[in-house]
């Protein structure tokens, strides 16, 4: 019996998602579901824009050689879903950062292009054991908001300080003030020599310590390419996951001999951040359903208009075109229930807000509004409108 505050036994309940074990590991999204996952994306976007990413989109399925390059076929490949593509085996990607490395190598760079800041939102399959698998926490099919900075040097520690200082401040206003900070070094298994990870550990941990964080130490839990960051936050009962991440990888840029030109006219190899906030959008979503509700901004249908009886409903109507034209996602319930029955059910798929329009509402060219545990206020139609929008804003 899962605890009601769980996401698997959420999600359903509000009609987001399904898993099903003809597809283990994998997610079913329903429409609202699918709703709340593209609010999330619209966000991150609009953070990634706003710091000066470049978004792409790369293919889900690359052949052997190109893993093989990385490291990820001889580090990584237990991992891995591989297929037989004519005679050529090849993989479906577990990550994306061998695919921003084709794009940077085939962009003639110099020091003054850089920091190169690509990302995209990109599905990744990895082949976790049964075992393993537990809601939308640990998955096999997942969306990784993947991001990649190739720069020089010199502007490393700048870099990792403005993510960590970013992403803060990004899951604060995402409801998720205590961030756990890990630093994970090298694994036993890995890539690179002992001076190239002493450097990288090195730097991430005095970049970690400029932004103001005192990470715990994780020895040997590393990517086999770099030492990384790790930000986690709680579910429901205590348990940590990791969500965002950042990782200093001095790796990949010599195993694919990538090279950007410097002031003076020479070849130079850049070093190559990757970070994430989300880590698996999925993950993210169920840890939001985990709390006790979801926020207005996310809420799949964030108004449900009401007409008392069926005079109402032409003004109805027209106020649910204005709400939508706004950009409010309103619905309109004008079955022949009760007004107190329509409240509860709204109110039992976690609608955060509920309007009414009765005679005197209409009269007054006003909205009754219902939010949260019963406050209730009249409002005249523009305010209404006003407060909803504000009331439902993304808080990033």
């Amino acid at each position: 019996m899962l605890d009601h505050q769980d996401h698997r036994a959420v999600g359903p309940r509000l009609g987001l998602f399904h898993l099903q074990e003809e597809a283990p590991g994998m997610v079913f999204w329903h429409p609202p579901g699918l709703v709340l996952v593209q609010a999330l994306e619209a966000a991150v976007r609009r953070r990634t824009r706003a710091e000066g990413y470049r978004e792409v989109r790369t293919p889900q399925l690359l052949r052997r050689s190109i893993w093989e390059a990385s490291g990820h076929w001889q580090h990584f490949r237990q991992h891995m879903f591989t297929v037989d593509e004519g005679g050529l085996e090849a993989a479906l990607k577990p990550v994306s950062c061998p695919c921003h490395i084709q794009i940077f190598a085939r962009t003639a760079l110099s020091y003054r292009d850089l920091p190169l800041r690509l990302c995209e939102l990109g599905v990744c399959h990895r082949d976790e054991p049964a075992g393993t698998l537990h809601g939308l926490f640990r998955l096999r099919q997942f969306t990784q908001d993947d991001g990649h900075i190739f720069c020089a040097d010199e502007h490393i520690a700048g870099e990792i300080e403005r993510f960590c200082r970013g992403a803060l401040v990004f899951y604060a206003a995402l409801g998720f003030p205590d961030v756990h900070v890990a630093l994970s070094t090298r694994p036993p298994e890995r890539a690179g020599d002992d001076a190239t990870w002493d450097l990288a550990e090195a730097r991430l941990a005095a970049a970690a310590e400029a932004a103001g964080l005192r990470p715990t130490l994780q020895p040997g839990e590393g990517a086999f390419y770099g030492p990384k960051l790790e930000l986690s936050v709680g579910d429901h009962v205590g348990r940590r996951w990791q969500c965002g991440t950042i990782q200093l990888d001095l790796v990949l840029p010599a195993r694919f001999d990538i090279h950007y030109v410097d002031a003076a006219g020479q070849r130079r190899r850049p070093a190559m951040l990757h970070r994430a906030l989300y880590g698996s959008l999925e993950r993210f979503v169920a840890l939001l359903l985990e709390r006790d509700a979801l926020p207005a901004w996310l809420a799949p249908v964030q108004v449900v208009l009401a007409p008392v009886g069926p005079e109402q409903r032409p003004a109805a109507a027209a106020i649910l075109g204005q709400l939508r034209a706004a950009g409010l996602r309103a619905e309109l319930d004008e079955r022949d229930e009760t007004l107190a029955r329509r409240v509860a059910e709204a109110h039992a798929g976690a609608v955060p807000c509920f309007a009414v329009i009765g005679p005197r509402e209409v009269a007054s060219d006003a909205l009754a509004l219902r939010e949260g545990a019963g406050a209730q206020r009249v409002l005249g139609r523009e305010q209404a409108i006003t407060h909803l929008l504000q009331r439902c804003a993304p808080p990033v």
